[in-house]
């Protein structure tokens, strides 16, 4: 069964129910559900959930003991867990060992391996959230085989939560859409409609354009990848540039990003792409200012230099929030209060505006990213979308002249989606220096200028 729904529905509440980790004391809870005739909390042991965020899932500090984790607590034989991990971990085309250190892995990799331990235990109900959401195209492919080998036997039913249903419908029998009041059941020859449907690129202040399929020039971009642009505007300066820029981690034997070069013009939106694992987040880091590369240097403009200092990463804090807007690729590690109204103030009133400017600031992002009902919730209620678009508006509150976006798109559906491609042209029409390090393929076509391949 595809579960789909508009962001912020409750698709992930929904398998936070069925896989009993809901508290009833901490919430309103009305009616009545059973896995296998029993409460969801007495169910467990035929559960297997992948959840939104890899990271809530983790425990080991290596990855062959966090697949074998489920394992020993479920009481299986010693000399049948292991056999069991490296067949979960073959499954989903781990390409490590039983070794590889959690900490060192991407969040497409902790997906990966979350996944291992939940196919690990042969569950009867599985339940995954946005399965596919961190990976790259190749890995997306290798987790949906890896699924419909796993459900193949029908033993396992699967309910899977995904924003890009199309590759999953030759997979389902069944495809339900949660709604305001309950559930509607579509047809079995439902097909989504494509998130680029309908975008008006005529309107004004908007002006995205569908790119050309084939780049128009290519080029070597240091040793970290290939970089191709479309129409390159000749008045585009660097306003922020990675010379042969690299890290390696202390004690690390192979580089987190090997060093690479990279420009990002004013008035233009730069896509990084690339499989799991090559660099793509350590580069928005870099780029961001909150990691000095081990190689080489991260440049900013003079006009964009703080006290004349070109390095984003010597910058005090207050210099880098209304210069450089970050989001990181899991964004409840950047939300710093209470409540959303107050999350959207804070850059503006720490980087001198008003309190009557920074309410109008919030209160417009809050209006565009359909998160006006939530303004006064707790940023860590709201689903992973929500948080999602919450933490792009705390990027654009301070109308920073760079940004550096870590899959902006996560998690949205068609109308959420087509907000924030909007907004993201807006800032480019406004002279922004855009960085977007994706995996959405969508994105990259509809928006990007350029392309950095890892």
């Amino acid at each position: 069964m595809l579960v789909t729904g508009r962001s912020g529905a409750g698709k992930s509440t929904l398998f936070a129910v069925l896989a009993g980790l809901l508290d009833p004391e901490a919430a309103e809870v009305t009616g009545e559900l059973t896995v296998d005739d029993r409460s969801p909390a007495d169910a467990r042991d035929r559960l297997g959930l992948l959840l939104q965020d890899p990271d809530s899932q983790l425990v080991m500090t290596r990855a062959g003991d966090d697949v074998a984790f489920g394992l020993e607590n479920a009481g299986l034989p010693a000399a049948l867990i292991w056999p069991r991990v490296d067949e979960a971990l073959a499954t989903v085309g781990w390409r490590y060992g039983r070794e590889r250190p959690t900490q060192a892995l991407s969040g497409g990799e902790k997906q990966r391996l979350v996944l291992a331990g939940a196919l690990a235990r042969r569950p009867g109900l599985l339940l995954l959230d946005e399965p596919t959401a961190q990976l790259d195209p190749a890995g997306s492919d290798v987790v949906r085989t890896a699924v419909a080998r796993a459900v193949a036997d029908r033993r396992t039913t699967l309910l899977v939560i995904d924003h890009d249903a199309a590759p999953w419908l030759p997979l389902v029998d069944r495809v339900v859409e949660v709604v305001d009041g309950g559930l509607i059941e579509h047809s079995p020859g439902w097909t989504p409609a494509p998130r680029t449907a309908g975008l008006d690129l005529s309107r004004p202040g908007a002006w995205i354009r569908v790119p050309d399929q084939s780049p128009s020039s290519s080029t070597r971009c240091g040793e970290g990848g290939r970089t191709w642009t479309r129409d390159p505007d000749p008045r585009s300066s660097p306003r922020l540039a990675a010379a042969a820029a690299g890290f390696t981690h202390r004690g690390a034997q192979q580089p987190s990003l090997a060093p690479t070069d990279l420009e990002l013009p004013a008035a233009a939106v730069t896509a990084v792409t690339g499989p799991n694992g090559t660099g793509k987040s350590t580069l928005a880091l870099l780029l961001a200012g909150l990691r000095a590369p081990s190689t080489g240097r991260v440049v900013a403009s003079a006009e964009l230099a703080a006290r004349g200092v070109r390095e984003p990463h010597r910058w005090r804090a207050g210099e880098l929030v209304t210069r450089i807007g970050t989001v990181f690729q899991q964004p409840e590690h950047q939300f710093l209060t209470g409540r959303l109204r107050d999350e959207l103030e804070l850059g503006p009133l720490r980087s001198g505006a008003g309190s009557t400017a920074a309410r109008a600031r919030a209160e417009e992002l809050l209006e565009r990213l359909g998160l006006t009902p939530f303004a006064d919730a707790n940023p860590f209620t709201l689903s992973g979308g929500q948080q999602r678009r919450l933490s792009v508006a705390t990027a654009l509150a301070t109308a920073p002249q760079v940004l550096v976006l870590d899959e902006p798109t996560f998690g949205q559906d068609a109308v959420t989606w087509r907000e924030l491609v909007t907004l993201l042209a807006e800032q480019r029409a406004a002279g922004c220096a855009v960085c977007v390090v994706t995996h959405d393929r969508d994105l990259v076509d509809v928006l990007s200028d350029a392309e950095l391949a890892l």
